[in-house]
């Protein structure tokens, strides 16, 4: 028997879980932390290193004593994070600014020029991160910072991800240059991969910018995967959160990726981690471009693996904003949605409004209903929102399939499908395929698993698996359905590749609203 501490740290606060090797989830407290906001500049997004580490110390010290453990039990640590979010600091670990999150947007004009100069110069790494460097990931967001803030430029001695910042403070490193790299951090969002020998050449870095000059060598350091101990709790930290000093700290990751290994993950797999957006996450023995998803890295989900992520932009933001504009929430709006079949609404709704994240990679994209007519409800709309985002994973899986990457089954992980049957139904109908959802609260058990390996508790993550995953409710796909969702999904394909990008060849629109219309008339006849 031996008890873990798993970390998760979100947007909006960090949750703590202790897990027992052998009687599984003890407790789960949480903390959490502003988020910095400019009403004059809807792009801002930031948070403070120093507000996350007052949380983690609360988070970790309210389970402890909720569960009635005796701290000094506890044999091992992991964390996971949000990503990219990105910190520069000095040479010795000190936050020169705030985390610039995965939800700050102001890097628009770096992520554009990277991408242009990728494709000009045949980089190979822009073709395995889907074409499109995005606003959202490392470099363009070093770059923006670095050009936006010249007075701090020259104390400036590396910039680390959220994952592996918290892990360097927590062991109590203060040389930047000793500070961990996790592998999957890295990976998907600074184009990272051994492949190529590492990250992109100075050369090509220097070319976007000077500022950029040096920046390969204070980026480099020991990149590691999530079966890697990056060292031990500080006596500091320990003494802040009540925890014996030396235990040891996995490499870290980002919350997807360990979301996925929590709720069971194996090759074969594809996890679709539902929550205000969609992360898709999968694992292949292979390590094959799949054109048009943001990343495949080895050692990024599984060390022993190819890890591979997709996604929505906005899945749950999407049913948020719904509910808002109808004056009432999710939960009251969904009242009655179990009550409709697939296809009556008669409308077929484009999941683009943040954007298309996989496959088309484009950022310029916004929100589409086809179908509407004087009767209908924002009901309606939410229904047919959540088939929208449906057939927009399945664009993802087949083109992942096409190019080699098993899906066999389909779990949906994260916090909407514990609470939301109707979805779980729709995705399995959509996509042909059972859908499994772990039978209780996942949260944070990727991270306890990591850090049961981490111990020496269990040799692999696959054992750790067998015992911490939990068991799975299953949606089956309902024959009827499937057949109905096959005629929209031909409609939702057409104007999906359509309308998603200039350069398409557009394929004649006429018959989707007769089409569309023709559905959901046999529906209701039926």
């Amino acid at each position: 028997m031996a008890i873990v501490a798993g970390v998760d740290f979100g947007t909006l606060s960090v949750r703590v879980t202790l897990l027992d090797s052998e009687r599984g989830r003890l407790g789960t407290a949480s903390a959490g932390y502003p988020l910095h906001r400019k009403q004059e500049d809807p792009d801002f997004a930031t948070q403070s290193h120093e507000d996350q580490m007052r949380a983690l110390v609360e988070a970790v010290r309210a389970v402890v004593q909720q569960s009635g453990v005796d701290a000094k039990e506890i044999v091992a640590l992991a964390l996971d994070t949000t990503g990219s979010s990105v910190i520069p600091v000095d040479a010795t670990l000190q936050p020169l600014d705030e985390y610039m999150l995965w939800c700050d947007h102001r890097a628009h004009k770096e992520a554009q020029q990277i991408t242009e100069l990728a494709h000009a110069s045949g980089l190979e790494a822009i073709e395995w991160c889907g074409g499109v460097y995005s606003h959202e990931w490392g470099f363009a967001k070093l770059l923006y910072w670095l050009r936006n803030n010249p007075e701090k430029r020259e104390r400036f001695a590396t910039a680390l991800e959220h994952c592996d910042m918290v892990a360097a403070t927590l062991i109590g490193i203060t040389d930047a240059a000793k500070a961990p790299r996790s592998v999957c951090a890295m990976g998907h969002k600074w184009m990272w991969n051994p492949k190529w020998g590492g990250l992109p050449s100075q050369e090509f870095l220097s070319k976007l910018d000077p500022v950029f000059d040096g920046v390969r060598e204070k980026l480099g350091g020991e990149y590691r995967t999530s079966d890697a101990v990056a060292g031990g709790l500080s006596e500091k930290w320990a003494t802040e959160m009540g925890l014996p000093a030396g235990i040891p700290i996995p490499v870290g990751a980002f919350d997807a990726h360990w979301d996925a290994i929590g709720a069971g993950c194996k090759e074969g797999d594809v996890v679709n981690v539902v929550g205000t957006s969609t992360c898709i996450i999968a694992m292949s023995s292979e390590t094959t471009l799949v054109p048009g998803v943001c990343g495949v890295v080895p050692g990024s989900v599984h060390p022993a693996y190819a890890g591979i992520e997709a996604g929505l932009s906005a899945t749950g933001d999407i049913f948020e904003a719904i509910a808002r504009r109808a004056g009432t929430d999710v939960r009251k709006l969904s009242e009655g949605l179990a009550e409709y079949k697939p296809g009556q609404t008669g409308l077929l709704r484009l999941s683009w409004d943040n954007g298309d994240r996989t496959v088309l990679v484009n950022p310029e994209l916004g929100g589409m209903t086809l179908g509407w007519n004087l009767i209908h409800t924002a009901k309606d709309e939410l229904f047919a929102a959540i088939e929208g985002t449906a057939f927009h994973t399945r664009i993802i899986l087949e083109r992942m399939a096409e190019h080699g990457v098993p899906v066999h089954r389909v779990i949906n992980a994260g916090g909407i499908p514990q609470n939301n049957v109707v979805l779980n139904q729709v995705y399995a109908n959509v996509l042909g395929k059972p859908v499994l959802v772990p039978d209780g609260v996942p949260t944070s058990l990727g991270s306890g698993i990591f850090a049961l390996v981490a111990a020496g508790v269990f040799k692999t993550i696959e054992e750790a698996q067998a015992k911490m995953c939990l068991p799975f409710k299953t949606y089956e796909p309902e024959p009827g359905a499937v057949k109905l969702y096959d005629e929209l999904f031909a409609l939702y394909q057409k104007v999906y590749f359509a309308f998603g990008s200039r350069k398409s060849e557009s394929a004649s629109m006429g018959d989707v609203l007769p089409e569309l219309r023709r559905i959901a008339a046999s529906v209701w006849r039926a």
